[in-house]
């Protein structure tokens, strides 16, 4: 009679972790050193708030020691934020897109798409400020959808305001840019593909005849 197999519990400990799992480990000592130093702490502090000596805090942090739930889990406490946020782990079940603003040049992108490639979009304000406006094409196309105030559009030889609720959709290969007007700040959406990061030729407005 055959005897059924007995699992041992130590049979799959040196299977390869996941792919993509160091990576994730990788991660984790540059954010706890970021988090900490946000929150103007200190390892000697930190070390008394969780029980962990200052030299592993400080090996965790470089990526000389590897995290684990038992070191994780108390500085979590002690920073008071979700273990996800310690181990970069994407949120799950959470339909809600979690923007992180970006802010280049004075102006305010706040990202309202989360998948890699494809259409993005974005909620971009700017304050009332002297810019020089300077064209430039890439590839790709662009729709603008004014949320408030006025956004100034240069497409090739066209100068153009709109207003409040109004749109505009243009290939980005034409030169152009856009802003606020002098008259005060703007908010509007963007719409692109991934081309439209990529910035690559200037071009100088046309100089009207």
């Amino acid at each position: 009679m055959t005897r059924a197999r007995q699992h041992d519990p130590h049979t799959h400990q040196h299977e390869p972790a996941p792919e993509g799992t160091e990576d994730v480990l990788a991660e984790v000592g540059p954010r706890l050193r970021r988090i900490r130093k946000e929150r103007g702490a200190t390892l000697a502090g930190l070390s008394e708030a969780t029980g962990i000596s200052v030299s592993t805090l400080s090996r965790l942090e470089s990526g000389n020691r590897k995290p684990s739930l038992e070191l994780l889990l108390p500085i979590a406490r002690a920073h008071q934020v979700p273990l996800d946020e310690l181990v970069g782990a994407p949120p799950v079940g959470d339909p809600r897109v979690r923007a992180k603003p970006i802010v280049r040049n004075g102006r305010t992108m706040v990202p309202l798409t989360r998948q890699p490639g494809g259409l993005q979009a974005y909620k971009v304000v700017i304050p009332q400020l002297a810019e020089v406006p300077e064209q430039r094409t890439h590839e790709g196309y662009e729709w603008l959808y004014v949320l408030s105030g006025k956004l100034r559009l240069l497409l090739a030889d066209h100068d153009v305001v709109l207003g409040t609720g109004e749109a505009a959709e243009f290939d980005c290969r034409l030169p152009h840019w856009f802003g606020p007007t002098d008259d005060g700040g703007v908010e509007f959406l963007s719409l692109f593909g991934p081309q439209g990061e990529r910035m690559h030729v200037r071009a100088k407005p046309s100089a009207k005849k």
